[in-house]
This record gives C-alpha cells, sequence and structure tokens, in this order.
C-alpha cells in the first residue's frame, strides 16, 4: 500500500501516490493494478477520479476480499481472478498467511526467509496465469501499471510488451538481492523497461533489500 510498510516489516508499496501525483503532473486515463491483494488503493485511485480500472489477483482468498471491497459501480471496474506472466499455463504460487498474504510469491522464497522469519511459506496454491496482452483487449484505455508481484516483475512485462506501448507510467516492487530465488533485480528492469523508453526517476530502498520504483515513458 502506498506509503506504509507492512506487518513486522514486510513488503508492500512503500512509495507516496500523491507527491508522485502531483511532482509529475500524472494525467491518468487507466490504470492497471496487478498483484491487487485486498484494494487496499482503491480507494485512492477512486480519489483521483481515474476512469478505468482493472484489478489482477490470483489468490482465492485474497480475491473474495477484494470482491467484497471494490465495489464495481461501472463497467470501467474489472477483477481478475488471474496471476500475469509471460505464458498461459497453471502455476503454483509459494503462499504464508503472517503477512495476510501480501509476501506470497510465484517464486520460492530465499532470502526473505532470512529477512522476514516470522513469515513462513506454509502452503501452496494452483493459480491460473495469463499474459496481459492476450486478456486485456482495450489497452488504449490505459497509461498506468502498478505491480506488486514478489520478485516476478519481469515475466510480467514480457507477457506485457503489446501493452506497454500505451503506457506512460509504471510504479513497480524492485530487488537488488535475491528474495526469491531467480527475482528479477532492479538493473534487469531498467534495462528492459529502458528499450520501451521509460526510465527510473523515483527510488525508494524502504526495505533495503527490496523497494518501489516509479518509471515515467521519454523522460530526459
Amino acid at each position: 500500500m502506498f506509503g506504509n510498510i507492512g506487518p513486522a516489516g514486510a513488503k508492500n508499496i512503500s512509495l507516496d501516490f500523491e507527491k508522485i501525483f502531483q511532482k509529475y503532473q500524472l494525467q491518468i486515463k487507466g490504470l492497471i493494478h496487478i498483484g491487487a491483494h485486498y484494494g487496499q488503493e482503491y480507494e485512492i485511485y477512486q480519489n483521483y477520479q481515474i476512469p478505468n480500472l482493472v484489478f489482477f489477483e490470483p489468490l482465492s482468498h485474497n480475491f473474495e476480499i477484494l470482491q467484497g471491497h471494490v465495489v464495481n459501480t461501472t463497467s470501467n471496474t474489472r477483477l481478475f481472478h488471474k496471476a500475469l506472466g509471460n505464458e498461459n499455463k497453471k502455476i503454483k504460487m509459494y503462499v504464508e498467511r503472517a503477512n495476510q498474504g501480501m509476501s506470497s510469491s510465484i517464486l520460492k522464497p530465499k532470502k526473505h526467509l532470512e529477512q522476514y522469519p516470522q513469515i513462513v511459506f506454509d502452503s501452496e496454491e494452483i493459480v491460473d496465469m495469463v499474459r496481459l496482452d492476450d486478456i486485456l483487449e482495450d489497452k488504449e484505455n490505459y497509461n498506468f501499471i502498478v505491480i506488486d508481484v514478489q520478485g516476478y516483475e519481469l515475466e510480467v512485462f514480457k507477457g506485457s510488451q503489446e501493452t506497454l506501448k500505451t503506457i506512460d507510467y509504471i510504479i513497480t516492487e524492485i530487488n537488488r538481492e535475491e528474495l526469491y530465488e531467480n527475482c528479477a533485480r532492479v538493473e534487469q528492469l531498467d534495462e528492459f523497461l529502458g528499450e520501451f523508453d521509460f526510465k527510473r526517476v523515483e527510488t525508494n530502498w524502504e526495505g533495503e533489500t527490496w523497494g518501489d520504483a516509479f518509471y515515467l515513458k521519454g523522460h530526459l
């Protein structure tokens, strides 16, 4: 969630949405939130009157809460009970409950177990994975991605290359150590997103080994 740290210092988004919105004078026509959890940011998006919203959440328990929280008052708000990646298939997720499932990941936890020993990944869930490019037909209605997928960001972006052409802003979790096995590092995201003319203009290493970044397209 924006501007906060989760229970016992565990991971979630730490950038201040309002400051970024004001500093860069964002013009948001639609937002895609990947790894929505319970939809804690929904009220923020409503406050900024973002016209088109899409939420993706793969875990069944989280998605049930998300459905109860996000009141779909218009057809411009959609919820998908899906994980995103670069393939269309079923895949296993490593699930924890100590941090309300926020640290759950498709990737097997590694340094996360040392940094946050109180968070135990004691269950698994098979989820449906799709490519964003394949499921989002009205790409032109969205220009902002918020993504929190515990180290799987690069694979999600690989499956979103057509969508990235219409995106102007990205807030993503970043890692500089292997919190999860083979997780994407910040320099890999910089390189990949740089191919689509994105530059990392804000970085917050709130968790020391992990943090969050804001990427802006076409920024000199």
